[in-house]
């Protein structure tokens, strides 16, 4: 299906949303145990290969949320490569010198990924997005994913012909706890019935399917997904554009001064580079990516 973009009332508002990514007031946590060197030493020597202070000498333990949803990951099995933010997590971890056999996942909620406190995990990657509250409490590499959100309704709702930011706000709204999807629908819809918070996607995916709420807010690949496979009563309303400059970005987490930020961010920066993160977006997002944006 195709995304119908929201009216140009939208852009204006939008430039709200882009000062409402954070989600929650988070603490500044005491240093972690797990500290950076200084920045003089963070350069390519401070990265040998396969050979980095991980929490497991000789792995790579990676974090993600269960389930794990497509088209992230297939058939929630991070550890099978397939899906998008699982081949970026192989691709990072070969940058770094690990194979396949070296990535050890570990399940780790949502919002206990960019909550205060040391991490057991090297990084995790779980739909994050970068924001400068987030970051009072975590590390982050550079963006490894553009996000776009997007408004899912049921096609028998009046939510299904909006066409503008206006036309949502009398409708009843729901989106997953600590997201930059829920901070869309406070910041910048701005609804009159106050909107439904769900602990996982899935709660959020089944209120919709039983019509308890008219509409939810979800990353664009994720609404995709959710009309073309799980709910097919369902239809792709919108998707808000960004705001030049301060696009929303997915990041990898990392502990609060983790010896391994600089080395992980360069990693993601050599994928962007030689096209690799492209390359694996064709590849699982393709819907996404080939998406029109009509103005």
């Amino acid at each position: 299906m195709r995304p119908v973009t929201l009216a140009r009332s939208l852009t204006a508002s939008v430039a709200v949303f882009a000062a409402a990514l954070a989600t929650g007031c988070a603490p500044q946590p005491e240093p972690s145990s797990k500290a950076a060197p200084s920045s003089s030493a963070q350069g390519a020597a401070a990265c040998p290969q396969g050979k980095l202070a991980t929490e497991t000498a000789g792995k790579l333990t990676v974090g993600t949320d269960k389930p794990a949803y497509a088209p992230w990951f297939k058939d929630d099995k991070p550890e099978n490569g397939q899906g998008y933010e699982s081949a970026v997590a192989y691709a990072v971890a070969e940058r770094l010198g690990y194979r396949k056999d070296d990535v050890v996942w570990q399940t780790v909620a949502f919002n206990n990924a960019f909550a205060p406190g040391e991490k057991k995990f090297d990084f995790d990657l779980n739909q994050i997005s970068i924001s400068d509250q987030r970051k009072k409490a975590v590390d982050f590499s550079s963006g490894y994913y553009d996000v776009r959100q997007t408004v899912v309704a049921l096609k028998s709702s009046k939510a299904a012909k909006a066409t503008s930011v206006a036309d949502l706000k009398d409708v009843k709204l729901g989106a997953q706890v600590g997201t930059t999807s829920l901070d869309v629908i406070k910041d910048v819809i701005r609804p009159t019935q106050q909107p439904a918070v769900y602990q996982k996607n899935d709660f959020a995916k089944a209120a919709l399917k039983n019509g308890q709420v008219d509409a939810i807010v979800v990353d664009l690949p994720t609404a995709f997904y959710i009309t073309g496979a799980e709910v097919q009563d369902a239809a792709v309303v919108g998707q808000f554009e960004n705001v030049p400059g301060k696009a929303e970005q997915f990041g990898l987490v990392l502990d609060k001064g983790s010896a391994l930020t600089a080395c992980v961010t360069g990693a993601v920066d050599g994928l962007r580079k030689d096209g690799t993160l492209a390359r694996l977006e064709k590849q699982w997002l393709a819907d996404a990516v080939g998406a029109p944006v009509l103005k």
